[in-house]
């Protein structure tokens, strides 16, 4: 634990009587994070929020006993409500395995007393980077709210510096077999490593930049092509805009599975070599005496009925709802038509609007938004190359 600043013994003796007169310790603990998370998100150090946490773990549907893991943990919502989640269901507590990684010690800490606070058991890594080794346990959900356009990641440097060490070569690693991630951004880092990480039957979650979705990059559509090739997207969705506290960018919920197929304890529809598209850009409503939006409980569900409704998949033995597309909604779409679309997995191209004024005038500043998130890539690989070029003057 950091040592308190001289002086502070008094307040903060004063602090830890208050906090044990509490009653109930997690709703105070819950609007500590929420007014940290508010205070911190001009840097980046967010928490997800509420109605996103319960979108991701509904749509990853845990089950009891499976192993959990989070590789970016942060305080540690995604696990709680992952074990919330399940408990609510088996109605006993839940024998499952709750992992959480983190790369700031002050972070992890918080994360470990959201655990205390609410008597769960879970096991949260020594701060250190997810990225600088593969899993080395297979899971069954991954949930991750992951860093967007991360610049830090320079897998080739390490690459060379292994090749300069004297004696045998280091083993390629098994995450990117074919080729390494981009250099000027670990999006392709984050996603490969996420899904090296999934059990036969496992399932993944998590939150990515519009541009991986859309980018002409070579990099990024020849990752998109790997993981239609094995068959590993089943649904991503469009998030609004501004329902994130750490940026305004638009950004989508990607889910993969490595089991679309009917089975026993899953859904009761084959999804194989099929993927679903939820344009979900203007599922939002705004916070009340604030200009912030959310999801909220409504759009939330929404989301859910209809992910499920695609994958035959009920609850408590109701019968299973027909899925139907819905114009600027959601579409099913096969990997076929994906591939005729160079690989290009944004929602809003293939779940599009009746035609209107209103629908042209919005289709086009997406499409400009996303023209220029595709040219600012194209500056950050342009200067990753000159800075090598400057290194060998």
């Amino acid at each position: 634990m950091p040592v308190p600043p001289p002086g502070s013994e008094g307040p903060l003796h004063a602090l830890v009587q208050a906090i044990g007169s509490t009653q109930r310790v997690g709703p105070l603990l819950d609007q500590c994070l929420r007014d940290l998370s508010a205070d911190q998100a001009d840097g980046s150090h967010y928490f997800t929020p509420g109605d996103m946490v319960r979108l991701m773990v509904g749509a990853a549907v845990p089950r009891d006993r499976h192993r959990v893991l989070d590789p970016v943990c942060g305080s540690g919502g995604l696990l709680v409500e992952s074990h919330r989640y399940v408990r609510e269901r088996v109605e006993l507590n839940p024998t499952m395995s709750l992992h959480g990684k983190e790369q700031h010690a002050h972070t992890s800490q918080v994360a470990r007393m959201n655990f205390a606070v609410r008597g769960i058991t879970a096991h949260v890594f020594p701060p250190g980077d997810s990225l600088a080794e593969p899993e080395r346990e297979p899971h069954d959900i991954i949930l991750a709210n992951l860093p967007f356009n991360q610049r830090d990641w320079a897998p080739e440097d390490k690459m060379e510096q292994g090749a300069r060490r004297s004696g045998p070569p280091l083993p390629a690693d098994p995450r990117w077999p074919e080729e390494p991630p981009s250099r000027g951004s670990a999006n392709s880092a984050w996603i490969q490593h996420i899904a090296h990480a999934l059990a036969p039957a496992g399932r993944a979650v998590f939150l990515m930049a519009d541009s991986v979705a859309n980018s002409r990059q070579p990099v990024p559509r020849r990752l998109r092509e790997r993981l239609l090739r094995d068959d590993l997207v089943e649904c991503v969705i469009a998030l609004p805009p501004r329902v994130f506290g750490h940026t305004k960018a638009s950004a989508c919920l990607w889910v993969l599975n490595r089991d679309k197929s009917a089975r026993h304890g899953w859904g009761a529809l084959d999804r194989r070599r099929q993927v679903l598209f939820v344009n979900a850009r203007r599922a939002f409503e705004p916070v009340p005496e604030s200009r912030a939006r959310r999801l909220g409980d409504k759009n939330t569900a929404l989301i859910l009925t209809t992910l499920a409704a695609w994958r035959g998949l009920s609850e408590d033995g109701a019968a299973v709802a027909p899925y139907h597309d819905a114009a600027g909604w959601s579409r099913s779409c096969s990997t076929e038509e994906i591939a005729d679309r160079e690989y290009s997995l944004m929602p809003t191209s293939y779940a599009v609007e009746p035609p209107s004024p209103e629908r042209d005038t919005r289709n086009r500043v997406e499409q400009l938004k996303l023209e220029l998130a595709d040219q600012f890539e194209q500056m950050r690989d342009l200067e990753l190359r000159l800075l090598d070029v400057l290194e060998e003057i």
